[in-house]
């Protein structure tokens, strides 16, 4: 590679250039390829004045890359998105930049596709009913990456604040799926849920879910934070990116294991699922916990770079 102007890509780039399915195909790929998560690099959190900054590197043969996210949870009062980010994208021999993409949109596109890749496996074969928690970007993300996979017949949105679920009950609708605002008690005929919010509790009872159900949660990464009860965890087959991640990070599995709930044993790597070396187990509850890792993010920006 050239000494040359790293590129811009723009989120409208990164959307064109590659879709929720071409990001999902390549997780499975890399993984199956021998992408050790368990090799990745920590993130850091830097708490500010009005938020969090974080710092999420990794490194492949081909790519050095790193994404510096911020995270601000009184933006939706002043019409900008919670989450923000920009990836800095670098050639792995000379560490020379090659491009900076626009990191909400990767973010926006990799998690879902993270989560749609482990659910390909772990969802039921039918979808009748998808209910997701939460009205951003990554509830919408979610919408899109699980319909890549899966048909879906109908989508319930549940969220805090009513205009915010109707805002992405039309624009799901508008992209021909049938679509309405619910409430948690709709959990109970729902084959796949999704939790995309920046709750610190648990959205819901967790005795509700179906046995032949996926659960999957993205939105807390904190030790202290959970939107999934000790009930649902108990009850189900535990699937996370990395074991040694989740038990730093997640608190949806940290504070069941604080009250005996389960063993940290029982956390089972998305590589072994996908690459079928450990079995899916249908008489119960999935759950898939993702707290986002930074080689997720390295994969998606690859693929996006390689399609310019």
């Amino acid at each position: 590679m050239t000494d040359t102007i790293p590129s811009w890509i723009s989120a409208d780039e990164v959307y064109a250039r590659v879709s929720f399915e071409a990001a999902i195909r390549a997780i499975q790929r890399d993984l199956i390829a021998g992408i050790e998560p368990s090799k990745d690099f920590a993130r850091s959190i830097q708490m500010v004045n009005h938020g969090q900054l974080i710092l999420m590197p990794t490194q492949s043969s081909e790519f050095v890359g790193i994404k510096v996210l911020t995270l601000a949870p009184g933006n939706p009062t002043l019409g900008k998105a919670t989450i923000q980010a920009v990836y800095l994208l670098m050639d792995a021999l000379t560490l020379s930049p090659v491009a900076v993409i626009d990191g909400t949109a990767l973010t926006t596109l990799r998690t879902p596709a993270t989560s749609a890749a482990v659910a390909d496996h772990l969802a039921p074969d039918q979808i009748e009913h998808l209910v997701v928690f939460g009205s951003g970007p990554q509830a919408w993300g979610h919408v899109e990456a699980m319909r890549a996979i899966r048909t879906i017949s109908r989508v319930t949105i549940v969220d805090i604040d009513p205009g915010r679920a109707t805002a992405l009950v039309t624009r799901v609708a508008a992209s021909g799926l049938n679509a309405r605002v619910g409430s948690v008690d709709d959990v109970r005929d729902a084959q796949l849920i999704v939790c995309a919010t920046t709750a610190r509790t648990p959205l819901f009872d967790g005795s509700l879910v179906r046995d032949d159900s996926l659960t999957v949660a993205v939105g807390a990464y904190e030790p202290d934070a959970r939107e999934l009860d000790s009930e649902l965890i108990r009850r189900a087959q535990l699937v996370v990116e990395d074991a040694s991640t989740a038990l730093r990070e997640a608190g949806d599995l940290m504070i069941p294991i604080a009250e005996g709930v389960i063993e940290s044993a029982s956390l089972i790597p998305m590589r072994d699922i996908i690459t079928g070396a450990t079995l899916v187990d249908h008489q119960r509850p999935r759950v898939f916990k993702s707290t986002g890792m930074s080689w997720e993010d390295l994969v998606v920006a690859s693929e996006v770079f390689r399609a310019s």
